[in-house]
């Protein structure tokens, strides 16, 4: 039998996705005739909305057969709005087409497809669409493709040498084989694809036909092949609904096999849950035909289960990660006049299983119900779709920006909630974590203190609800959560006496933070004529965006790219429309949550209390005299039971050992009663005040703990001086040598701090390394964090405590060590001031070696014999 091998067609809008999917699906026989997008009558986009609007909303599957596999292919929507259908299919993927239009080149979602597919690790195949114009120059493209993507994505229609060639230089293994003569074996081209380091390009037009054979050959000559389990193991990537309502699962089976009529165990938000599979139906061409079994590697629609999810894990699966695109607008749904909210509400919540970022609210204070949503085009989508499922016309506001709240520094939580017969007690550390991190949570609580269980189940309560901020109400995030402390009760504790002291500890511990209210920005791309480009600095400075050095081609165009909050620039692109009179064009995507640039305003507009939330009190109750009663959140410490001791483990790792009181800001009669109930009575030796000779000013002066702290972009300063930037380009390790050395003296004779910050992101498989080189704490970041996010990690939690300067010229870390309340340098004002510090240590040097008088070397032997 022929191996499965999923592939996704990937793209962005008018690429000619579709048009490829129909291409392959005529070339392999699986169609008589290929559809057209133009025409509304291609095979894959089946749903009415899709053939009317000309644009793929929902992925479709289809299979062909080649030589060596039967190939499934998933065909995905390409219109930014519908990203995230396009996301949840990733997860089931064995490789992927990404289709580049050669008019249009690289926007700005095919590099965010693209970062999507090296995040999931997933080989790629690139095909170059529409080189049939007359106008696409295809070397240009190319040599976008390779600037902007990967320098690894190579024609493989070169000839045979220059092929080799080519894919030699990307293993040193196979580069060195090569220059001995030896030879390039297909085996080594598909151990690089399957290592994403090599993506075959090949160039054509989908609706003319030409090149699809060539990328078929490619894909089935070269295509990594994917081991599966006997094991029973599913994704889910997909939840439909079939012509009758009934509902579908889709799932790709990752290990063993499944029947109809076979019953399978899974777990369902409200608990476990066992159900029989009823029928299953698999893609035979383009159409879905029922069979009786499925096996490994295979995609199917199941149904009879009836509480799956997209992203879920069935068998030996674990659940799929958190997706990275989601929704920044809410709107609210308005009803026909008549119509009962609640009872339409449980209707129109049943979309969410298809598409669970819509996540889809009723708030019962104000009788309204929101969704969250991508843009203009899928609100329309979903208008029609509630037309059709449920039978009414509704409207959709304008929507209003979802913001995002974190902390600016470490703080700690305490949660108590005992009433009668109940007791339970939590203690947290909170800890801003940087940009785009999300939540994480973690224990660094003994087991000894309280068991694992009960550790098990808060942090379960920390994972399962949506955590308010304290400034608008809005989700936290970036931040890590850690137990550090709890009690139970042997005969009282109960698992909901649990989730109400973690719920309070987290709210208690925001209310006591310094709150940063965060809001989304876009990722902007606008190209206009030169002579407007001025015009488009002073929209985007006036709100509040970034740029860089705009960009001009030989046609009289000028591009400015950069990011700007999606309050200010959402409404962007019909002016731009306006005053280049069409020929302007605006490209742009959310890329992450950044600081508020007018949180003033959004606070006051949101007049939040989050001491009238009662839904997220961070108050907690306590008994005395068989009755509880309510204590406020700042008084919450005066009545708790237990004072935890917060270890090394509970704390984000800091450039160089800093006491735990520095850290959280125990008071240090506080911190010496604790440790002497711990450890009993601190005994300490006497000395007195250490002296040190200053040959400068002939006298002796007492030493004081200098409070300077610096924090060194390494490969910043190396290119951006001149003696180290030369020596880099002979060899990275001399430049990085001679730095370290430099500052090694610059760090004694100013008697500070000094953390060098190397990038080491790009290293697969890379973990952080941190050493002590002569006094410097020196870091390679991990894997996909880069020296940027590195240190201004570091300016949220140390920034408030020490005299901290960032040395770098990266205008953005400046930018975020202003708002972190830290001095930053300039890699030349850097320079400047190791270079006055070198010319004092050898002014220093030189006086040691002048003659001394005999009444100094008289002084300086009783200081000996001292």
């Amino acid at each position: 039998m022929k191996k499965h091998l999923t592939v996704g067609i990937l793209a962005h809008v008018d690429s000619g996705k579709t048009t490829l999917a129909e291409a392959i699906l005529h070339l392999t026989g699986s169609i008589r005739n290929p559809g057209r997008v133009d025409h509304g009558n291609t095979h894959l986009d089946t749903h009415e909305l899709e053939r009317e609007r000309g644009i793929t909303i929902f992925s479709s599957e289809a299979s062909v057969s080649t030589d060596n596999y039967t190939l499934t292919l998933l065909d995905t929507p390409g219109h930014v709005d519908f990203s995230a259908e396009t996301e949840r299919t990733l997860a089931v993927l064995d490789a992927a087409i990404l289709v580049i239009s050669g008019s249009e080149g690289v926007q700005n979602h095919t590099e965010t497809l693209w970062s999507l597919l090296r995040r999931h690790a997933i080989p790629t195949f690139i095909f170059i669409n529409k080189t049939d114009i007359p106008t696409v120059e295809c070397g240009s493209v190319f040599a976008e493709i390779q600037r902007r993507l990967d320098g690894g994505c190579t024609d493989i229609a070169l000839p045979s040498d220059e092929l080799v060639e080519a894919v030699s230089l990307l293993d040193e293994d196979l580069l060195e084989r090569y220059l001995s003569g030896g030879e390039v074996t297909d085996e080594d081209i598909r151990r690089l694809i399957g290592e994403c380091r090599l993506f075959p390009c090949i160039f054509g037009s989908a609706l003319r036909h030409v090149g699809v054979s060539e990328l078929l050959g490619v894909i089935d000559s070269y295509a990594p092949s994917t081991a599966f389990t006997e094991e029973f193991g599913a994704r889910v990537y997909k939840i439909s609904h079939d012509e009758r309502g009934g509902r579908l699962t889709h799932i790709k089976l990752t290990g063993g096999r499944l029947a109809v009529r076979e019953s399978i165990t899974y777990n369902a938000q409200d608990g476990e849950r066992t159900e029989k599979i009823t029928s299953i139906k698999t893609a035979v061409g383009a159409k879905l035909e029922a069979v009786t079994e499925a096996q490994a590697g295979m995609l199917c629609a199941v149904s009879g289960l009836s509480a799956t999810y997209p992203g879920q894990g069935l068998g030996i699966e674990s659940e799929a990660s958190s997706p990275t695109l989601e929704p920044v607008l809410e709107y609210r749904i308005l009803l026909p006049s008549g119509c009962d909210m609640r009872e339409y509400y449980p209707k129109i919540k049943v979309l969410e299983e298809e598409d669970p970022q819509l996540h889809i609210t009723y708030n019962e204070r104000l009788g309204e119900i929101y969704v969250r949503l991508m843009g203009e085009v899928q609100t329309e989508i979903l208008k029609c779709i509630i037309k059709s499922r449920i039978g009414i016309e509704v409207s959709i506001d304008s929507g209003r920006i979802m913001y995002r709240e974190t902390i600016a520094a470490p703080v700690t939580g305490v949660g108590h909630f005992e009433p009668l017969r109940h007791y339970a007690e939590v203690h947290l550390y909170l800890e801003p974590t940087g940009p785009g991190t999300g939540l994480t949570f973690r224990s660094s609580c003994s087991v000894n203190a309280l068991s694992k269980h009960w550790q098990r189940l808060i942090l379960s309560h920390l994972r399962e609800r949506t955590h308010r901020g304290v400034l608008t109400g809005s989700p936290i995030t970036d931040m890590r959560i850690t137990l550090i402390a709890g009690r139970a009760h042997a005969k009282h504790t109960e698992g909901g006496d649990f989730r109400q002291a973690t719920y309070r500890a987290v709210r208690q511990a925001l209310m006591t933070a310094r709150s940063v209210l965060l809001e989304p920005y876009y990722a902007y791309r606008i190209t206009v004529p030169t002579h407007q480009i001025g015009k488009v600095i002073t929209d985007v400075r006036a709100m509040s965006g970034t740029f860089g050095a705009p960009v001009e081609d030989e046609n009289g165009f000028s591009t400015l790219t950069g990011r700007a909050p999606v309050s200010a620039m959402r409404n962007y692109a019909s002016e731009i429309i306006s005053y280049t009179h069409g020929v302007g064009k605006f490209a742009f995507e959310v890329c992450g949550y950044y600081p508020c640039h007018d949180p003033e305003a959004v606070i006051a507009e949101r007049s939040y209390d989050p001491e009238a939330d009662l839904l997220h009190t961070p108050d907690s109750v306590f008994c005395a005299h068989g009755a509880g009663f309510n204590v406020k959140w700042d008084r919450v410490r005066d009545y708790m039971h237990i004072t935890p001791v917060i270890t090394e483990k509970a704390e984000s790792v800091l450039p160089s050992p800093r006491s735990v009181a520095k850290k959280l800001k125990i008071d240090e009669r506080e911190l010496e009663a604790i440790m002497e109930r711990e450890f009993g009575p601190i005994r300490r030796r006497q000395y007195g005040a250490r002296k040190i000779r200053d040959y400068r000013d002939r006298s002796y002066t007492e030493v004081k703990k200098n409070p300077d702290y610096y924090i060194v972009d390494g490969y910043n300063v190396i290119f951006a001086w001149d003696e180290l930037k030369n020596a880099a380009e002979a060899e990275i390790d001399l430049a990085r040598s001679q730095l370290i050395a430099t500052l090694a003296s610059f760090r004694a004779y100013k008697n500070c701090d000094l953390l060098l910050v190397f990038d080491a992101y790009n290293v697969k498989d890379g973990v952080e390394r941190r050493y002590i080189h002569e006094g410097i704490d020196v870091v390679y970041t991990g894997e996909e964090e880069t020296a940027d996010a590195y240190i201004e990690r570091l300016i949220h939690e140390i920034g408030k405590s020490y005299f901290v300067r960032v040395v770098t010229s990266d205008a953005l870390l400046q930018l975020s060590a202003l708002s972190g309340g830290v001095m930053r340098m300039s890699a030349r004002e850097f320079r400047a001031e190791v270079t006055a510090v070198s010319a004092e240590i050898t002014a220093f040097i030189e006086s040691l070696d002048a003659p001394m008088p005999r009444d100094e070397i008289k002084r300086d032997i009783s200081l000996t014999e001292i």
